[in-house]
Order: C-alpha cells, then sequence, then structure tokens
C-alpha cells in the first residue's frame, strides 16, 4: 500500500506504541486519586503538561488535555466567546468542521458570524480582517494551516492586529504543530489547538492552550478534571504517548518540497492543475490538485483500485456534497471543488511512491 493521506491521520510511531502500552499496564491509577497510584500518573501527566507547552512556547498553566483536535477547537472558541461583552466574532470560510460547528452553535445563541474569504492564493486578506472588526467583536479564529491545501496563514500578523484591537485570537494549529514553528505567535495568541494523531501519536487525544490571563467560561460548569475546562478522567496513557511523539517528529522540510516537485514533474496532463499558495506561504507536503473534467472522489477510488491512498479533502468533511471549503473560499464554483482532491506525504512516503502516483493520475487525466 502507497499511503499518501498524512493530513488526515499519521501511523503511530513505534516508540509512542510502546509508551502507550507501558503506561497502560503500569500508570492506571487515576491522576485525580491520593494514592501512591494516582500520584505516580499524576505526576507524569504534569510532566507531559511542561512538554507540551514548551513545545508550544507558552506557559504550562494554559495547557489542557482533551480528546482530540476538534474537541481542542470547540472548546476553546465556546469558552472564549462566551466570556466576552460582544456578539460578533471573525473567522474564515475555510476552517475546518469542528471551528463551524462552534460558530454555529454560538450563531444559534446569538452571535452574529463574520466569514472571510480566501485571496486567489488561498490566504486571508489582513486589509478585509481589519475591516471586518467591530466595537462587539469578541474573537478572531484562523487556522494556521489550511487542511486541504496547505496554505500557511499570516499568523503572526493577524495576532498583532488582534491585540492592537484587544480581541482574543484562537489559531487551529492541528496541521502545524511540530511542522512549523509556532513559538513566534503563541506568546501573542489566546488559544492554540492541537492533535496528537497527525505527528504519530494516538487518536483520540489532543490538547489546547488557554490563556491563563483571559477570562473564559467552560462549556461544561461543575466539572473537575483540567481545572473544570473539560470533564472526564484523562487519558495518561495516550497523553504520555502524544509527548513522546511530539518529542521525537521531525518534519523534513527538503524532503517534502524535493517530492513536491517531483510530483509535479511526474504529471504529464495539463488537466491536472496544483491549487497552492506561493512557495513562501506553503507547507509542501499537502497538496491541493484539481483534475480537469474528473471528480476528485472519482480519482480517489481510482486510486484506491491501484492500492494508493489518497483523499478528497478533510477526513472530517468527507459526507459533505458541496465539496471542499478551502476552494469555496478562494472564489471557485462548485464543479471546480468537486475536481478537488487531496495528496499529503509524511515520513515513509519516498521518490518512487510519488512517480507512481504521478504516472497513475497521469493515466486517469488521458482516459
Amino acid at each position: 500500500m502507497i499511503y499518501l493521506d498524512y493530513a488526515a491521520t499519521t501511523p503511530m510511531t513505534d516508540a509512542a506504541i510502546d509508551a502507550y502500552s507501558s503506561a497502560a499496564k503500569e500508570l492506571f491509577g487515576n491522576t485525580s486519586s491520593l494514592h501512591d497510584a494516582g500520584g505516580k500518573a499524576h505526576l507524569l501527566l504534569e510532566h507531559a503538561r511542561s512538554v507540551i507547552a514548551s513545545k508550544m512556547g507558552v506557559n504550562r498553566d494554559g495547557i489542557y488535555f482533551t480528546g482530540s483536535g476538534t474537541e481542542g477547537n470547540i472548546i476553546a472558541i465556546l469558552s472564549l466567546a462566551r466570556a466576552g461583552k460582544g456578539k460578533h466574532i471573525i473567522t474564515s470560510a475555510a476552517e475546518h468542521t469542528s471551528v463551524h460547528a462552534a460558530m454555529n452553535t454560538l450563531e444559534r445563541e446569538g452571535f452574529e458570524i463574520t466569514k472571510l474569504s480566501f485571496t486567489e492564493n488561498g490566504l486571508i486578506d489582513l486589509e478585509g480582517l481589519t475591516e471586518a472588526i467591530r466595537e462587539d467583536t469578541v474573537l478572531i479564529s484562523i487556522q494556521h494551516v489550511n487542511s486541504e491545501i496547505g496554505s500557511i496563514q499570516p499568523v503572526e500578523q493577524i495576532a498583532n492586529i488582534a491585540k492592537l484591537h484587544g480581541i482574543p485570537y484562537h489559531v487551529d494549529c492541528v496541521q502545524s504543530f511540530c511542522k512549523l514553528p509556532i513559538d513566534a505567535f503563541s506568546n501573542n495568541v489566546d488559544a492554540i489547538t492541537i492533535s496528537a494523531h497527525k505527528v504519530g501519536g494516538p487518536k483520540g487525544c489532543g490538547a489546547i492552550y488557554l490563556n491563563p490571563r483571559k477570562r473564559i467560561v467552560p462549556v461544561f460548569p461543575g466539572v473537575t478534571h483540567e481545572k473544570g475546562i473539560r470533564g472526564g478522567t484523562v487519558d495518561t496513557p495516550a497523553i504520555i504517548a502524544m509527548t513522546v511523539a511530539v518529542e521525537q517528529y521531525e518534519y523534513n522540510l527538503e524532503k517534502y518540497w524535493s517530492l513536491r516537485n517531483n510530483l509535479k514533474a511526474s504529471i504529464k496532463s495539463p488537466a491536472i492543475e496544483f491549487i497552492e499558495a506561493p512557495s513562501e506561504s506553503q507547507l509542501p507536503s499537502i497538496c491541493g490538485l484539481c483534475m480537469k473534467g474528473v471528480e476528485g472522489q472519482f480519482v480517489m477510488l481510482s486510486l484506491n483500485e491501484e492500492n494508493i491512498c489518497i483523499s478528497t479533502g478533510s477526513a472530517c468533511d468527507i459526507n459533505s456534497a458541496s465539496g471542499t471549503k478551502a476552494i469555496m473560499a478562494m472564489g471557485y464554483d462548485l464543479t471546480k471543488a468537486r475536481q478537488f482532491f487531496r495528496i499529503s506525504f509524511g515520513v515513509d512516503t519516498t521518490k518512487e511512491q510519488i512517480g507512481k502516483l504521478g504516472a497513475h493520475l497521469t493515466k486517469i487525466a488521458i482516459d
């Protein structure tokens, strides 16, 4: 099998699996229990919190472990928005489904949501963002890296704009964590979301950073775990496995640019188009493409018959009939959106695999 859907999920590393197994056997105590078994688990949980905080470049007191990136986005957005004094929020039209789910909930509560479009390069227009800010704007939520086309948003500039206007800023870093440095902006934002399974950790585990200096309203008042931010006994083995994966993860920028260029060179049909940002604003391991006259779903199924795994966009949008959000946000029509498919590289991706992929894509386009 040639697996080229790393943006959807990555295989757990051997070290993360070993750490999970060992912790599940030896650290089964509840971290909130006061006996020795609970104390031992709590000690390692807090070590994990420090490791994740250090990797983010933030205060460890603001780190809360969650069950996923989706849950993290929802908790962060609802907690910050409900703590504000206004009823207006700014986001983008191409955020992850979980962000839109949180926005839909807030909209039903009387909030007004402004969804910014992308430019033709797949980026947020900073002037448009500034113009969208109102006196009652209580939150900005704009991603770091788009999960469909891999465009890198100007989060440092967005953070500066938000800070200038005194508006909390939440950044979905699920696709960028451990791949791009986030400490350049992490101390200037009020919430960050990450996920374990994008970097070789287990599924069902993630974390959020919430600025300890900001007032927040817990989504579920009265719960006790994670300082009242997220209820339920924490999954200590998963958190420890996530920490091991984070400590060991390396993103080879040069390798992924080489693979991306190899893919472009191996495609021999003008019907196949890359949907991408300028190179300085592009994560090379996520490739968004369209094949003229062919739906992305057909491309995906055809490659699957050749034992090549790709996707038609975010796995969380697989049942959507409206096309991918990024394409639509860039101004393309629904026909173009339905032609979209995504290829994403990972640690085990080779030049030979990319060559086979390019050959099969060319064949589909010509046939």
